[in-house]
């Protein structure tokens, strides 16, 4: 085993890499009852253990000003890949360099005494990252000023909400001036509004040049944060790519069914009195189709086709802001189906949703079970209050579920473009007809 954090890399050769994780494997030892860790020790060479390996060979490279997404189920090995690589935790084989300060904002309160104030936990960890005591008052004013905190920077933390301790570690992490950051899922208890100004100083990073590892269970922080993304499970890496391929294998992974679907029903299409035959997937065939769609699920239902309406016509997919789009489609039971949702969700170019809705949020409009052989035509209406772009429809047929909330029988992700003409009035994404006037100096004396 070899691990080693190197302050100059370019020592080494490649000046761009900041992070080189090689075939590291963390092996725990668990113990089914207390006595065997003191029979352990008086006879190590007899196994009084299981072994849990929550690492199996990973290995990973990350670039500098790179922000790398890591996602996973719960216990997938995120967190213990993210304490290896910043120090805490040493692995049981393989190797790792980290080239430059790292800067880690794991598990919520880590690195800091509860007895101590705010503030003496903020001289601490830059004590611990290595900052000299002026180098830290003069990175004071913008810690006290990004947390917000107030007089309770020097209340003890024990007394703290979740919230006020992101709050806290965030701003000492970002101002270490770091090479590495490292961010496990700390930032899903802070308030909205202290999100959106934690996500703006990440960009401002990463511009300096920060190299950001990223755990998250929001997909679409993951689509529009990072440059690359990687995807755990059972400490294995199943799959590294980028965001959104790698976002969409990590739903499929957590919505998948455990059923074994028998052998689908024979349907006869001369059954029907559609202009199409339902056996088909005649989705390919509309002038809204995108080849690169990414569909998945179990196969017990499929939809088969789908029309866009454009204010009653058909379209090409070419629009205009303010619309009446209606989209229809159609989907052939294979199996009988208890429990069911159909969904539609509308993304942006990036991969952004801005829109979703689904029978089991609108319930009582659709009937929620079908038997195999069953045609049925839903349709979702809406109002296109989108600004000038290209935008993204998904169309989903899934199973209501106790423990997974649902699972995919038929998913259609971004299969239908539309694209929304300029307009020289408004940017952005959605179109709230603002309206911009100047208001009469006596007309608003008259309100008063």
């Amino acid at each position: 085993m070899l691990s080693k954090s190197i302050a100059n890399n370019e020592a080494e050769g490649n000046s761009d890499l900041v992070i080189r994780v090689s075939q590291v494997k963390k092996c725990y030892q668990t113990y089914s009852k207390p006595i065997h860790r003191l029979w352990q020790s008086l006879r190590p060479k007899k196994k009084f253990y299981s072994e849990f390996w929550a690492l199996k060979g990973i290995d990973l490279e990350v670039a500098k000003s790179e922000t790398v997404g890591i996602v996973g189920k719960n216990g997938s090995g995120k967190s213990t890949l993210l304490q290896i690589i910043a120090g805490i935790l040493q692995p049981t084989e393989g190797d790792f360099e980290t080239h430059g300060r790292i800067s880690a904002l794991l598990e919520l309160g880590a690195g800091f005494n509860p007895e101590f104030t705010g503030m003496e936990n903020a001289r601490l960890n830059a004590s611990i990252m290595g900052l000299s005591r002026d180098e830290f008052h003069q990175k004071l004013p913008d810690i006290v000023d990004f947390c917000g905190l107030g007089d309770f920077l020097h209340q003890p933390v024990k007394t703290y909400s979740s919230g006020m301790f992101v709050r806290l570690a965030f701003a000492v992490a970002i101002n270490m001036n770091p090479d590495i950051l490292i961010v496990d899922e700390a930032l899903a208890v802070g308030d909205v509004r202290f999100q959106r100004k934690c996500f703006r100083r990440l960009d401002q990073l990463k511009e300096q040049g920060v190299s950001i590892l990223f755990v998250t269970h929001s997909t679409d922080s993951v689509i529009k944060y990072c440059d690359r993304a990687i995807m755990l499970d059972e400490g294995e890496l199943k799959m590294t790519g980028s965001p959104k391929q790698v976002v969409q294998a990590y739903l499929e992974m957590m919505f998948e069914s455990d059923l074994t679907v028998s052998q689908s029903t024979v349907i006869d299409a001369d059954r029907y009195d559609e202009a199409f035959d339902p056996t088909q997937d005649n989705c390919k065939n509309q002038p809204t189709y995108n080849s690169n769609e990414h569909r998945w699920g179990d196969g017990r239902a499929k939809i088969c086709n789908y029309q866009v309406l454009q204010n009653g016509a058909s379209t090409n997919g070419l629009i205009q802001s303010g619309d009446d789009i209606s989209v229809r489609f159609s989907v052939l039971f294979e199996h009988d189906i208890q429990d069911l949702i159909y969904g539609l969700t509308v993304k942006t170019n990036d991969g952004n949703e801005i829109y979703g809705t689904n029978s089991r949020l609108q319930e009582g409009l659709i009937p929620t079970e079908q038997i195999a052989g069953d045609l049925i035509l839903i349709e979702f209406k809406f109002k296109a209050h989108l600004l000038a772009g290209d935008y993204f429809l998904s169309l989903g047929v899934a199973q209501d579920h106790d423990d997974k909330d649902n699972v995919a029988v038929d998913r259609r992700y971004d299969m239908i473009h539309l694209h929304v003409s300029p307009t020289d009035d408004a940017f952005g994404v959605v179109n709230l007809d603002g309206q911009l006037g100047l208001v009469d100096a006596e007309e608003e004396s008259n309100d008063d």
